[in-house]
C-alpha cells in the first residue's frame, strides 16, 4: 500500500515485507534441516524392499545428479579439472555413503550426533589446510565436543569411549568428511571464483555416485546390487520401490536448491545454528517411527555435542578465515 499521490510506502507494509524477507531464508534453512533430520526413513523403507544403503544412496544421488544436470547445464561450462573438485567429491561423497549406511544401520540418534562432532573436525581441517588458529575457544569446543562424545560412549563393559559397532564409525567418519567438504569448499571459492556454487554441488553428487560404486564390494558386491536392481525393476513392490527412490532423490535435490537460498542471505554462524534442527527432528521420528531412544547418559553427551555447535555459531573469533561465501556452509 503506498501513501495517496507520493508514492511513498507505508511504514507497517515495508516493515512485514522486511520480516518475510528475512523469514523466508531462515525458513528455507529449517526445511532443509527437517528434511536431513527424516532422510533415515525412506532408505530403511528401501533397505526392508532389498535396496541396500549404498545402491539406494547411489540411486538417490543420481537422480539429484541428474535433476543438477538438467537445470545447470549451462554453468556445466564452468567446471575444470582441479584437485580441490576433486577432494570435495570424495568427502562429499564419503559423507553421504557413510551418513546413509550408518542410519540404516546403526541407533540413529547415535549416528547422528557422532556425526555432529564436526566443530572438532572443522577446526583442526581449517588449521591444516586453511591456516586458521585454533585458539582458546577452539580448543573448549573442541573439549566439550570430545567429552560428551566420550560421555555417550563410554562403559565400563565396553572400555574406551570409541564407537560401538559400524553404524556409529559410519556416523563418526561422515562427519569429519563432511567437514572436510566445507572447508575444501572453502578453498574452492577462493581458488576457483569462476566456478559456480550449483557445480559445486553437482561436482558433490558426483561424488557421491562414484563412492558408492567404490564401496559397494564391502556391502555385499554384485549381489547386493543384483537385488537392488531387482528390486527396483520386477516384483510386486517394484513400482513403491522406485517411486520412493526417485521422490527421495528428487527431494534431496530440490532440497539442496532451497537450502542454498537460504545459506546466501543468512549468515553462516546463525544458519549452523537453525541446521541443528535436524537433531530435534530425527531424535523425535526415530522414537516415533523406530522406537529409538536414548537412555540419560547419551542425553547428557548429546547436550555437550549440541552445546559445542550452538556456541561454535555464536561466540565471536576473529581468528576464523572470512572469505568463505555463505553458500559454502553446506551443499
Amino acid at each position: 500500500m503506498t501513501a495517496a499521490g507520493n508514492g511513498t510506502r507505508d511504514p507497517a507494509s515495508m516493515s512485514g515485507a522486511s520480516l518475510r524477507a528475512r523469514a523466508a531464508p531462515a525458513l528455507a534453512i529449517l526445511i532443509g534441516s527437517s528434511v536431513w533430520g527424516l532422510a533415515w526413513f525412506p532408505y530403511r523403507c528401501l533397505a526392508q524392499w532389498r535396496v541396500a544403503a549404498v545402491p539406494a544412496q547411489m540411486a538417490t544421488a543420481g537422480v539429484a545428479l541428474l535433476l543438477l544436470t538438467l537445470v545447470y547445464r549451462r554453468s556445466l561450462a564452468t567446471l575444470r579439472w582441479s584437485w580441490l573438485l576433486a577432494g570435495v567429491a570424495f568427502a562429499g561423497g564419503a559423507t553421504n555413503v557413510a551418513f546413509v549406511w550408518g542410519t540404516t544401520h546403526g541407533h540413529v540418534m547415535r549416528v547422528l550426533l557422532l556425526f555432529y562432532l564436526t566443530p572438532v573436525w572443522t577446526a583442526l581441517f581449517a588449521h591444516w589446510l586453511l591456516g586458521e588458529r585454533v585458539g582458546l575457544r577452539g580448543v573448549g569446543l573442541i573439549a566439550l565436543a570430545l567429552g560428551g562424545a566420550g560421555l555417550m560412549l563410554w562403559s565400563p563393559t565396553l572400555g574406551w569411549p570409541v564407537p560401538n559397532n559400524p553404524g556409529e564409525w559410519a556416523g563418526a567418519i561422515a562427519g569429519a568428511a563432511f567437514a572436510l567438504n566445507n572447508v575444501l569448499l572453502r578453498r574452492v571459492s577462493q581458488a576457483l571464483p569462476d566456478v559456480r556454487a550449483e557445480m559445486r554441488s553437482w561436482t558433490l553428487y558426483l561424488g557421491c555416485v562414484v563412492g558408492g560404486l567404490l564401496v559397494l564390494p564391502f556391502d555385499g558386491g554384485a549381489d547386493t546390487a543384483r537385488a537392488a536392481v531387482s528390486a527396483l525393476t520386477s516384483g510386486a513392490a517394484a513400482v513403491s520401490v522406485a517411486a520412493v527412490a526417485l521422490a527421495l532423490g528428487c527431494t534431496i535435490a530440490l532440497t539442496n536448491v532451497v537450502v542454498q537460498f537460504g545459506l546466501a542471505r543468512v549468515p553462516a554462524n546463525q544458519a549452523a545454528l537453525i541446521m541443528l534442527f535436524e537433531i530435534v527432528v530425527a531424535a523425535i521420528s526415530s522414537w516415533w517411527l523406530a522406537s529409538e531412544a536414548l537412555g540419560a547418559r547419551d542425553i547428557a553427551g548429546g547436550l555437550c555435542i549440541v552445546a559445542a555447535g550452538v556456541l561454535s555459531g555464536i561466540l565471536p573469533d576473529s581468528g576464523r578465515c572470512k572469505s568463505a561465501t555463505a553458500e559454502d556452509a553446506m551443499v
